[in-house]
């Protein structure tokens, strides 16, 4: 029952450190004239992607057993993007079916085009490489150290791309006053960055009290170190993105709601690989490469929606569930192991 309790007030936690959050990035865009995409993919998705970040790289570097730890970090790696881009986009979905009498664009997301096939054509491609190079032999590593390489380099050009970006805010006589100066037109620049400070805290805390407290059930019911670290802590870490997008989709800026997502697509599929590529012998399974499959599926067929009709539509992101679904009864029947 402690366990439990602990759940629920850390969900609690992260919905706050979430509202405040989106408050005050939309701040700290419009200060720094950054257009929706940079806000959404890069200061957004970067921010609430820090507690799955940290976890796979103290699993590798600091357990006790290092092959237990290996084993954890690198399906803590691959979860992320698999969870962001099936069951963030299903939960994204039913928000905007959810909120369709309140949005202009009801069941449509209506994001910036330029952005998000920005975003999920660079998924597909740095995903595809990161796990393309767990089939490299290790005899030949030294590839495996140029493709980290590369990964590192392709999202700080993706990073540049999205700051370079003209600001255009359909949404900005609609910005809600910031949370810590609710009296100012133009809040100081120093409120808002102890804003987004306090509520990454919040969240970073709120996640690990819940990983904390699912982790004890999950053992408790002799889950297994993989299952736990491809399946319980990827879900509990995308958390903060989850609920930052349902806030946007609520709001109608679809923009932030997907680039929020994508953006830690991009990230979770890059610079997080290269670390596991650097730290470990990244020599993944049959199993694996499955679940890493249905990832670039899901991702796929958002993107040739997108191309195709110029925008994204509710049913289409429903279909996150069923991929997300098929990785559950692959884990469920030993298909997809490490």
């Amino acid at each position: 029952m402690g366990d439990i309790a602990l759940l629920i007030i850390s969900l609690g936690i992260i919905l706050l450190g979430a509202e405040v959050f989106v408050n005050g990035v939309e701040w700290l865009g419009k200060i720094f004239n950054l257009s929706e995409g940079a806000v959404g993919s890069v200061l957004a998705a970067v921010g609430t992607a820090l507690p799955e970040t940290l976890i796979p790289i103290i699993a590798i570097l600091f357990a006790t057993d290092a092959g237990a730890g290996h084993e954890i970090g690198i399906g803590a790696i691959l979860g992320a993007p698999l969870m962001l881009s099936t069951l963030a986009m299903f939960v994204t979905g039913v928000a905007v079916l959810g909120f369709r009498r309140r949005r202009v664009t009801g069941t449509t997301m209506v994001a910036h085009y330029d952005t998000m096939s920005r975003d999920l054509g660079y998924f597909f491609i740095v995903f595809l490489v990161a796990v393309a190079a767990g089939l490299i032999p290790p005899d030949y590593r030294w590839v495996q150290l140029v493709i980290a390489g590369g990964l590192i380099i392709s999202y700080f050009v993706y990073v540049t791309i999205l700051l370079k970006q003209e600001r255009h805010d359909d949404n900005e006589e609609t910005l809600p006053k910031c949370y810590f100066a609710r009296n100012c037109e133009n809040p100081p620049r120093w409120r808002v960055f102890a804003q987004v400070v306090v509520a990454l805290g919040l969240i970073i805390f709120g996640a690990e009290m819940f990983v904390e407290s699912i982790t004890a059930v999950a053992l408790h019911f002799g889950v297994a170190a993989f299952v736990l670290a491809l399946i319980i802590t990827p879900v509990a870490t995308e958390l903060p993105e989850k609920f930052n997008s349902v806030i946007w989709v609520s709001r109608g800026k679809d923009t932030l709601a997907l680039g929020n997502i994508t953006g830690a697509m991009v990230f979770q599929s890059s610079l997080i690989p290269a670390i596991g590529i650097l730290l470990t012998d990244w020599q993944l399974s049959a199993g694996v490469l499955g679940a890493a499959l249905l990832a670039l599926a899901s991702a796929g067929l958002l993107f040739i929606e997108l191309r195709t009709r110029k925008h994204i539509s509710a049913p289409m992101l429903l279909l996150g569930g069923l991929f997300y679904t098929a990785f559950i009864v692959g884990v469920l029947q030993g298909i997809i192991h490490y």
